[in-house]
């Protein structure tokens, strides 16, 4: 039976099976070699039907030999084919039974499994919707109610020097201000903001009633802080201002200074950084606006006063006046330690009181140090040009100099006493009375025109004519312009 089975070889051997098995075999290729070998290269008209007759020939001789082949060994190619059949008859029948199994596996792990997955997911989204829509309604709530403490705050507020206004309600209303801010600029855990300002009640509360409660207190906070009076030697001329007065006035500027330092802006925290050291911009911006009013005032009424010398004593009055409010301020300052901030670290506010972020913004040891001082430096251009203008303001202000400078170191000293019933002065003045001795009398023979005032009023006594006086004015002229000419030549 083994025997019968193998094939056999093919009787004719003229066919080159090795060349047409061969990977290599090219089509193209091997009918060329059959039209050279039957044809010769010269020859015009080429004979095909040879070449053609010779490949019809050798597909009918392998065509033979297949059929002989299948013809002989019909009975094991028929055997090896049924017995590859029922094998894979078999495989089938075994793959459908698992392929069975696992769609039943399948479905039974889709209704334990993916269904209670989808519905879970449902309900998660639904959990979480309503998690987040309970969460924006706690936070609109909060809102709510702070806005309402915020106005309840406002009313008790009042208005500004009734026996209704409450100025410690400027603190509390503060304070509620840092809540709503914190409530609008929240963020959850994934980064999200609160959302507050999509919702229509809210954007209308925060237009209508926290803007304008915050830009109130703002602004009572800092009418307060420039309305700042405790010198007795204001109210001299009128009723004595009395101790419960000067204390209320404190009081009054303590919650109008704790308002402005919590409603400074803050810088924003950012994890993994260094947070910079909080700095009340709102806060030193009033105070130092009240620092530039009152040397602005002093300086108006000042030169004013220098050019009509009965109201010298009057005008440094007031600037002693000042002068200690601005010393009552900075004692108020220096008593004051930084309140509580809801978004500030004790790393960002290390400053002991309220008084040492106000010196190191006007890089100065003191207030009134800094009022004198401020004042000498823009003293001289307005004594020159009193001196300048000549008449009878210059020379009554050039003979009455030894006065003025008394009355000057007198302010000085003046403005350095205690505020509040203790005698002595704050330190050693002596410096500052200088500068300010030097800033207007110093100046006083720095003007070009005093040798021709000198002339003018000696004119008359001395009975020169016009022309002497004209001669002696240019030769002052000539000197001038030679010192011009020297100065810019240097």
């Amino acid at each position: 039976m083994a025997s019968t089975a193998e094939p056999q070889e093919p009787s004719s051997t003229y066919i080159n099976y090795d060349t047409i098995l061969d990977p290599s075999f090219s089509s193209p290729v091997f009918a060329n070699s059959l039209v050279l070998t039957t044809n010769n290269p010269t020859d015009t008209p080429l004979d095909l039907s040879t070449p053609l007759s010779r490949v019809l020939f050798d597909v009918q001789e392998v065509d033979q030999n297949i059929h002989s082949l299948t013809s002989k060994s019909a009975i094991p190619l028929l055997s090896h084919a049924k017995s590859q059949d029922e094998a894979s008859q078999r495989i089938i029948n075994e793959i459908e039974a698992q392929l069975d199994i696992v769609a039943q596996s399948y479905k039974r792990l889709e209704q334990e499994v993916v269904t209670r997955y989808e519905t879970t997911a449902e309900v998660q989204l639904v959990a979480s919707r309503l998690w987040e829509t309970a969460r924006i309604g706690r936070v609109v709530s909060r809102c709510l109610l702070l806005s309402r403490q915020l106005e309840i705050q406002m009313q008790e507020l009042g208005a500004m020097g009734t026996k209704k206004e409450d100025h410690r309600a400027l603190v509390r209303a503060s304070h509620t201000i840092l809540g709503l801010r914190q409530l609008f600029t929240s963020r959850d855990d994934q980064g999200r903001e609160s959302g507050l300002e999509k919702i229509n009640i809210v954007r209308t509360l925060r237009n209508e009633v926290i803007v304008p409660s915050e830009e109130k207190v703002r602004l009572r906070s800092q009418q307060i802080v420039r309305e700042f009076s405790v010198s007795p030697l204001a109210s001299s001329q009128s009723t004595p201002s009395t101790f419960a007065q000067t204390e209320d006035a404190r009081a009054r500027t303590t919650s109008a200074i704790m308002a402005l330092y919590l409603l400074s802006p803050y810088p924003n925290r950012t994890e993994g950084k260094e947070q910079p050291i909080f700095t009340p911009t709102l806060l030193l911006s009033s105070l130092q606006a009240y620092l530039q009013t009152s040397l602005t005032s002093s300086l108006a009424s000042l030169s004013r006063a220098l050019s009509n010398l009965p109201t010298l004593d009057r005008t440094l009055l007031e600037i002693s006046s000042r002068c200690q409010n601005i010393a009552a301020l900075e004692s108020l300052l220096s008593t004051l330690s930084s309140p509580h901030h809801p978004f500030l670290s004790q790393k960002q506010s290390t400053s002991s009181n309220l008084l040492a972020p106000l010196l190191l913004h006007l890089d100065t040891p003191s207030l009134p140090s800094f009022f004198w001082r401020s004042l000498a430096s823009a003293l001289p251009p307005k004594v020159n040009d009193i001196m300048n203008r000549g008449g009878a303001s210059s020379r009554t202000l050039r003979a009455n100099r030894e006065g003025v400078r008394d009355a000057i170191r007198a302010c000085v000293f003046r403005g350095s006493e205690r505020v509040g019933g203790q005698n002595g002065r704050i330190g050693n003045w002596e410096r500052e009375a200088a500068v300010m001795v030097g800033a207007v009398i110093g100046n006083l023979g720095r003007s070009v025109f005093n040798n021709n005032d000198d002339i003018i009023a000696k004119a008359p006594e001395r009975k020169a004519s016009i022309m002497s006086f004209l001669l002696v004015y240019l030769k002052n002229f000539k000197g001038l312009l030679r010192s011009l000419v020297h100065l810019q030549e240097k």
